[in-house]
C-alpha cells in the first residue's frame, strides 16, 4: 500500500497489483482520445488476454485509478512480433535492447488527475517485478501526443533514419529503479544493520551472543565476507557470506551430480566460461580495494515475500544455524561426494528492508566477485520460511530420499547471472551440441528423431507442423524445446478446464501449441520462464500446452532430466466431469467426434504469455499425509490444483503407494464410491507432485516431529495429516472360555479375540486395489482352476461385490459359501427392499449357500496351520464347520491396530477414533485427521455425526481449505484454535455414494443425503418415491424426493451399464427442473426413468458448468423487482403478500404475468441463452436463436 497525490492535491491509497479480467469495464471507460490517439483502438478484454503483464492501480475501495499493459513486442501493425529487435536497433543507435531486458507498453489510461502520479507508480513496480527489465518501450504509428503521465517519464528516440512511420519513446529502470549500490560492511555500519534486524536480533543474539553482528563484520578475512547495500546513502541490507561448507554431508543429503558435487572437477573436462557481460549500470559498481575492478556480471531476482517474524519492514533467513550441525555430524561418515577442490561459497546471514526486498539479487555479481575462484552460491533456508526474492535467482536442489538435512538448499551458479541469454530458431549446426546435451538421456533418440524432423520438413509424419528453440548463451546452446501445433483443440477444452485460465475465443486455433521436448542446462533452470515466453513470441503462439501419460502408458513424455522444470512454470489443469452422452438417439445432434472419441488419458499442463510473468509461491512445508483414502487424495489434490502455489515437500505415506495402476474388470471384488477412478488418476497425475512412501506407520514422534515407519525409516514433517479410514481387520474369534464347545449359546456381544497365529496364505482381508490385484493373481495360480470351497464373511455390500468377481472368474456358485454374523442394525447394506431381494434371488439361482447370524469360532479347527483348509462358526443351532480354500473377511471394519497404536503411543486422544475439533485439529497443533477414521470430541454431543456420515471427497476438500491459509501467503491465516462458542459440527451437502457389480450380473448405484448414524435413510423419510422397472428384468430405477420435492436419494440396478456421471448429477435437483417430473410420473407418461434421463431436454443439467448457471438464476431471482400498484418489489415480497392476504387463487398467475414484463424475465432469458451459446461444444442437441 501506497500513497499518490493528484494534480488537484487529493491523497489517495493506492494498491499495484495484477489486473483482472473483472476489470476491463472500469478500464474500457477510462480510454479517451487522447490514449486512442497513442494506442489506437483497442478490445481491453483481448488486450489482457494477450499482454505479457497487466498491472492496475486501485483504491482501497478496488476502484480502477490507472492501468497499464505490457508485452514482448510491439503492435503488429508495425512489424512482426518474432522480428522487433531489427526494426528497433535500425531506428536508434547506441542502446542495446533485447527481448529479455526490454517490454512494450500497449495501453496506459488513468482517471483525470491521476495520470502523472499512477504512472510512475505503475513503471516502478514493474521494474521492481521484472528484475530483468531494463527498457520499457513505447512504438506508436499514431501520430497523438503522450498524455502528461507519460510524457514525464518517457522520452522520445532519435531515428537513425530520417523517413520512419512510427514514433519511439523509451523508459529506462536507472530513471524510475536504480540498482542498489553493495560496498563492504564497517563497523560504523553496525547501527544501520540492528536497525534493519529490530525484533529478529533478538534471537540471533540468544543463539549467537550479543556482538555476534561485530564480529561478523571485523573478523572478515579471504573466506568470510560481510557487505551492506545502500539507497541514497542509507544501509538497507545485510549479507554475510563464507568459503567454508561441509560438501560431505551436502552431497549425501542431496542430489548434487548436476553440479559436479560442488566441487571443480578435471581442468581438462571443464567448459570454457562464456565471456561475462558488459557492466549494466555504471552506479553500481565495486569500491573495496579488494574488488577494484567493475562489476560486470548483472542480477536476477523476482517477486515474492521473505521470511517475517514480526516486524513487517525487516526480513532474514538464518541458514547460519545449520553449519554447526553440519559439522557435529559429520566426522564419522564416508566420503561419496566427488573430489576436488570446493567450487562453492554460502551466504550465511541475510536481510534486507521490505521496501528494497526485490533488488535483493543486486548482491549477487558483488558476492561471486568476492569470491573469483567459485562457480556457485549456495544458500539453505528452513523450511517454513515463506518465500522471498532472492531465491528466485537460485535453484532448488533435490534432498536425496535419506537426507538428513533439516533445511532446503539452493544455489546459484555464476553463469546464471548473464543476461546474453537468448532464444533463436534452431539450424543444422546445433546438431552436435545438442547431442552433447541428450547423451546421458533416455530420450535422446526420440529428441534426435524430431530434431532431424523439423530440419528436414518442418512438420512431422502426420503433417502437423513442429518448431525447434535452442537457447544459448554467448554462443554456446544450454537448451533445448520442440513444439508442434496443437491439434486437439476441441478435445482438451472440453475435457480440462482450461477457460480457467483464459478467454479462448481470444486465441485463434494456430496460436495453440503442444511441448514435445523441453531440456536446460540445470545452471539455468531459473531462466525457464524467459525461454517459454521467447518460444511463445517467436513461435507465433499464445498458448502451450504439455500432456503427461501416466506411467504404464508407452506414450514418450517430456525426459526426466526436465519434467520438473517444466512442470514448475507450467499450472495443472483440472479434468472437466463429462456428459455421458446417448450417442445412438442424437444421431446428427450428437457433439463432434474430436469431443466424444476416446483417447488415451492424460494430465494437462498449460501456460500462456500472462502466467508465465506470474511467479508462483514456493512452499517448503513438510505435509506429510497418511493413508491413500479418498480424503487424503481429496486433500492432496486441492493443494496441488492451487496454481499460485508450488509445494516442495508433499508426501503420501501408504501401504501400497499411490492407487493409480490400471484395473481390469476382473479385479473389481470392492464396493467403489466413484471418488477416484483409473481414469480420474491418470488426469490428476498426483505423483507428479508428490512424494509417495510406501510404507506402513509405525510410531510418530511428536516432540522431534517425525513419522516412524515399519522399515526402520522415518519421515520428518511440518504438518502431518492422518486419514488413514477404516480398513477391514483380520476376524476376531469367538472366547473359547466362554462358549460351550459342544452346543452353542450366540451371543454376538460375546468376549472376541484377535488369533495371534501368522495369516494363513489364503485367508484376505481386501482394502484397496492392491489387495484386489494380489488375490486375483493367487486366484488365477492357486484356485480358480481347482475345486474347492470360497467362504466369504461379513454382512456389507464388499462380500456380494466379492462374489460376483468371483463367479465371473468361472468358480462355480456351488462352491461360494456367504456367511453373514449378527448385525445389531437390521437394515440391509442396500437401503432398498427390492435390490436385497434381488441380490438374495441371484444368488440362489447360482446355487450360493447363505448361512445367516454366525460367528467365526476356530480357523483349522483351532489348530494354527497354514493353508485354511476349514472354518467353524458359532450358530443358534449346531456349530457350522465348512470345507474351505479360501476365505474372505469382510466382518468388519475398524481402525488399523498399527495406525491405533502409533496414535494411541503419541498421546493423540482417542475414543473409539481419533478425536477432532471442527477444524480437524488433533489435540497437537501440528497434526490434523479426517476422514472415518475420526470423531468429532465429545464437547459437541454429536456423536451421531463424523466424517465417515460425509462424502470423504468433501471432506477432503474442507480440509485442504483448512490447511491451504497456512501455507498460503494470499489466504489470511487464522489468528488461533477455533473459538467453539456455539459447538456445531461442520455439515456437508454432498451425497453419500456406493456402488459395484453385484450377482445376477447386476450393475448397482446407490447415491443418499448423508444421515447420521442410526437415522433413517432418505427412503424411509417424508417425501415421495418414483420406481420405474423391475429388478427381474435389470432396469429397477428407485428415486426419491424429500418433502419440499428435491432429489435425495437414487438407486439404480440395472444389467447394462449405468451413466454414472450423469445420475449423479440429478442428486438435489428439484423435480421441476426435471422437466415436471412428478406431474409426468403420476400422469403415466413415465414408464422408465433411464430412458427419461437419456432424453435430449435433460442433458443440459449434466453439464459441469450446470451449478454456474443455478448460482448465475439465483442471482437473477433474489434481485428482480417487480412493479405493482404499490410500486417495486421483490419475488420474494410479492410471494409473502400473497400468502398474507390469503390472495385468490388467479394472482399467481398474475405474478407470473408480471413478472414476464419485469427486466429479470429478460435477464433470465438472455442468461439461459448465454449458457447454451457458451458451452455449444457439448450441447449441439440444444437450437439456438438463428439456427432454424
Amino acid at each position: 500500500m501506497s500513497t499518490i497525490t493528484s494534480s488537484a492535491g487529493k491523497v489517495e491509497s493506492v494498491t499495484v497489483r495484477r489486473t483482472e479480467w473483472s476489470d476491463a469495464e472500469e478500464i474500457d471507460n477510462l480510454i479517451r482520445p487522447a490514449a486512442v490517439a497513442v494506442f489506437g483502438r483497442l478490445n481491453v478484454i483481448h488486450l489482457l488476454e494477450k499482454a505479457n503483464l497487466a498491472v492496475t492501480l486501485s483504491t482501497t475501495k478496488n476502484e480502477v485509478l490507472a492501468h497499464a499493459s505490457f508485452s514482448d513486442h510491439p503492435t503488429e501493425e508495425l512489424v512482426d512480433q518474432a522480428c522487433w529487435e531489427n526494426l528497433l536497433q535500425s531506428h536508434v543507435n547506441g542502446e542495446k535492447f533485447t527481448p529479455m531486458n526490454t517490454l512494450f507498453l500497449r495501453l496506459f489510461v488513468a482517471q483525470p488527475g491521476f495520470s502523472i502520479g499512477g504512472a510512475k507508480e505503475i513503471v516502478r513496480t514493474v521494474f521492481n517485478a521484472v528484475v530483468e527489465l531494463e527498457h520499457i518501450c513505447l512504438l506508436t504509428s499514431y501520430r497523438g501526443s503522450l498524455e502528461a503521465g507519460l510524457e514525464k517519464i518517457f522520452e522520445p528516440l532519435t531515428p537513425v533514419m530520417e523517413e520512419v512511420q512510427y514514433s519511439a519513446y523509451v523508459c529506462h529502470r536507472h530513471s524510475h529503479c536504480s540498482r542498489l549500490y553493495i560496498r563492504k560492511a564497517r563497523v560504523e555500519d553496525h547501527d544501520d544493520i540492528m536497525h534493519i534486524f529490530a525484533e529478529q536480533i533478538t534471537p540471533l543474539a540468544e543463539s549467537h551472543g550479543p556482538y555476534f553482528l561485530s564480529e561478523l563484520i571485523e573478523v572478515q578475512d579471504e573466506e568470510n565476507h560481510a557487505a551492506v547495500c545502500e539507497s541514497e546513502g542509507a544501509v538497507v541490507g545485510f549479507v554475510s557470506v563464507s568459503g567454508q561448507l561441509d560438501l560431505k554431508l551436502l552431497n549425501q543429503c542431496f542430489d548434487l551430480g548436476a553440479f559436479e558435487g560442488l566441487r571443480k572437477t578435471n581442468s581438462a573436462h571443464q567448459q570454457e566460461p562464456p565471456e561475462e557481460p558488459q557492466p549494466l549500470e555504471e552506479d553500481n559498481h565495486v569500491t573495496d580495494a579488494q574488488e577494484s575492478s567493475e562489476t560486470k556480471e548483472p542480477v536476477e531476482g523476482e517477486v515474492t515475500a521473505e521470511e517475517e517474524s514480526g516486524d513487517e519492514h525487516t526480513d532474514i533467513s538464518q541458514p547460519e544455524y545449520v553449519e554447526s550441525s553440519i559439522k557435529d555430524t559429520m566426522d564419522t561418515s564416508e566420503d561419496s561426494e566427488p573430489d576436488g577442490p570446493p567450487n562453492a561459497f554460502c551466504i550465511q546471514l541475510f536481510t534486507v528492508e521490505k521496501k528494497f526486498e526485490m533488488r535483493s539479487a543486486d548482491f549477487l555479481p558483488y558476492l561471486f566477485k568476492l569470491f573469483p575462484d567459485q562457480d556457485f552460491c549456495v544458500i539453505s533456508v528452513p523450511k517454513l520460511t515463506p518465500d522471498f526474492p532472492l531465491l528466485q535467482s537460485f535453484i532448488r536442489v533435490a534432498p536425496r530420499d535419506t537426507s538428513i538435512f533439516p533445511q532446503e538448499l539452493y544455489l546459484c551458479h555464476r553463469w546464471g547471472l548473464l543476461r546474453t541469454l537468448e532464444v533463436r530458431v534452431a539450424v543444422s549446426s546445433d546438431i552436435p551440441a545438442i547431442q552433447s546435451l541428450t547423451e546421458s538421456l533416455s530420450q535422446r533418440e526420440s529428441i534426435s528423431e524430431d530434431l532431424d524432423l523439423f530440419l528436414q520438413a518442418r512438420k512431422d509424419p502426420d503433417g502437423t507442423a513442429l518448431q525447434a528453440f535452442v537457447a544459448q548463451v554467448e554462443g554456446r546452446v544450454i537448451g533445448l524445446t520442440i513444439i508442434r501445433d496443437e491439434e486437439d483443440i476441441e478435445f482438451i477444452r472440453a475435457n480440462f478446464d482450461v477457460e480457467r485460465f483464459m478467454y479462448f475465443s481470444h486465441h485463434q486455433r494456430e496460436e495453440h501449441g503442444r511441448l514435445c521436448h523441453f531440456l536446460l542446462n540445470p545452471v539455468f533452470q531459473h531462466h525457464a520462464k524467459y525461454i517459454f515466453k521467447e518460444v511463445l513470441r517467436l513461435a507465433h503462439k499464445s498458448c502451450l500446452y504439455y500432456l503427461l501419460h501416466p506411467p504404464h502408458y508407452s506414450h514418450k513424455n517430456v525426459s526426466c532430466h526436465s519434467l520438473t522444470t517444466v512442470l514448475n512454470f507450467m499450472v495443472p489443469v483440472s479434468p472437466r466431469r463429462q456428459i455421458i452422452y446417448p450417442l445412438e438417439e442424437l444421431g446428427i445432434n450428437a457433439p463432434s467426434q474430436q469431443i466424444t472419441q476416446q483417447q488415451a488419458h492424460f494430465a494437462l499442463y498449460y501456460t500462456n504469455r500472462k502466467l508465465i510473468m506470474e511467479p508462483k509461491v514456493t512452499i517448503n512445508a513438510r505435509i506429510v499425509v497418511v493413508g491413500a483414502s479418498d480424503t487424503g487424495l481429496a486433500f492432496l489434490e486441492a493443494l496441488t490444483f492451487s496454481p499460485h502455489l508450488r509445494f516442495n515437500n508433499l508426501t503420501l505415506i501408504s501401504t501400497h503407494g499411490l492407487p493409480d495402476r490400471c484395473s481390469d474388470d476382473n479385479m473389481r471384488f470392492l464396493a467403489t464410491s466413484h471418488c477416484y477412478s483409473d481414469q480420474d488418476q491418470a488426469q490428476l497425475s498426483l505423483r507428479s507432485w508428490i512424494s509417495v512412501v510406501t510404507g506402513k506407520m509405525k510410531a510418530i514422534d511428536r516432540e522431534h516431529k517425525h513419522v516412524e515407519l515399519m522399515a526402520n525409516g522415518k519421515v520428518n514433517y511440518d504438518y502431518l495429516i492422518l486419514c488413514t479410514g477404516l480398513q477391514y481387520q483380520m476376524p476376531s474369534l469367538t472366547s473359547i472360555d466362554v462358549i460351550d464347545q459342544t452346543t452353542s449359546s450366540l451371543n454376538p456381544h460375546q468376549p472376541r479375540y484377535r488369533s495371534t497365529w501368522p495369516v494363513p496364505s489364503n485367508l484376505f482381508t481386501l482394502n484397496d486395489q492392491h489387495d484386489c490385484s494380489n488375490v486375483h493373481q493367487w486366484l488365477m495360480d492357486n484356485f480358480v482352476e481347482l475345486t474347492g470351497d470360497a467362504v466369504v464373511y461379513g454382512n456389507t455390500i464388499d462380500v456380494y461385490t466379492c462374489v460376483e468377481t468371483l463367479m465371473r472368474l468361472g468358480v462355480s456358485g456351488h462352491w461360494i459359501h456367504v456367511v453373514h454374523p449378527p448385525k445389531d442394525d437390521p437394515s440391509s447394506c442396500f437401503h432398498d427392499g427390492s435390490v436385497d431381494h434381488a441380490v438374495k434371488q441371484a444368488l440362489e439361482k447360482e446355487e450360493v449357500q447363505i448361512h445367516h447370524d454366525c460367528l467365526l469360532k476356530h480357523l483349522n479347527d483351532g489348530q494354527p496351520t497354514d493353508p485354511v483348509t476349514s472354518v467353524s462358526f458359532t450358530t443358534d443351532g449346531p456349530t457350522l464347520r465348512l470345507e474351505c480354500a479360501v476365505f474372505f473377511s469382510f466382518s468388519c471394519k475398524a481402525v488399523d491396530r498399527d495406525a491405533f497404536k502409533a496414535i494411541n503411543d503419541a498421546c493423540l486422544v482417542f475414543d473409539g477414533h481419533l478425536v477432532v475439533d471442527t477444524t480437524f485439529h488433533t489435540n497437537d497443533s501440528s497434526i490434523y485427521a479426517a476422514g472415518p477414521l475420526t470423531k468429532y470430541s465429545r464437547r459437541y454431543h454429536a456423536d451421531q455425526w463424523s466424517d465417515s456420515c460425509f462424502n470423504s471427497k468433501e471432506v477432503g476438500q474442507s480440509l485442504a481449505s483448512v490447511v491451504l491459509p497456512l501455507c498460503d501467503p494470499t489466504l489470511e491465516r487464522p489468528a488461533g484454535p477455533p473459538s467453539d462458542q456455539e459447538h456445531l459440527i461442520p455439515l456437508y451437502s454432498q451425497a453419500k455414494i456406493q456402488g459395484g457389480r453385484l450377482p445376477g450380473g447386476y450393475n448397482y448405484l446407490h447415491v443418499a443425503k448423508p444421515t447420521s448414524k442410526g437415522h433413517e435413510p432418505p427412503s424411509a423419510q417424508k417425501g415421495r418415491d418414483m420406481v420405474t422397472g423391475r429388478t427381474e428384468t435389470g432396469n429397477y430405477f428407485h428415486l426419491h424426493l424429500s418433502q419440499h420435492d428435491v432429489v435425495e436419494s437414487i438407486t439404480c440396478l440395472s444389467k447394462n451399464a449405468l451413466p454414472v456421471s450423469n445420475l449423479l448429477c440429478l442428486y438435489g435437483k428439484h423435480q421441476l427442473l426435471l422437466n415436471h417430473l412428478c406431474s409426468r410420473y403420476h400422469e403415466g407418461l413415465v414408464h422408465d426413468l433411464y430412458s427419461y434421463f437419456r432424453e435430449n431436454w435433460c442433458l443440459a443439467l449434466y453439464h459441469d458448468r450446470f451449478a454456474d448457471f443455478e448460482q448465475e438464476v439465483r442471482q437473477i431471482m433474489d434481485s428482480a423487482k417487480l412493479e405493482g400498484e404499490s410500486g417495486s418489489v421483490s419475488i420474494q415480497e410479492a410471494l409473502q403478500k400473497i400468502v398474507d392476504d390469503k390472495a385468490e387463487s388467479d394472482q399467481p398467475t398474475s405474478l407470473s404475468e408480471v413478472f414476464q414484463k419485469s427486466e429479470a424475465y429478460s435477464a433470465l432469458r438472455k442468461s439461459v441463452l448465454d449458457y447454451l451459446k457458451y458451452n455449444r461444444y457439448h450441447l449441439t442437441m440444444y437450437a439456438r436463436p438463428g439456427l432454424l
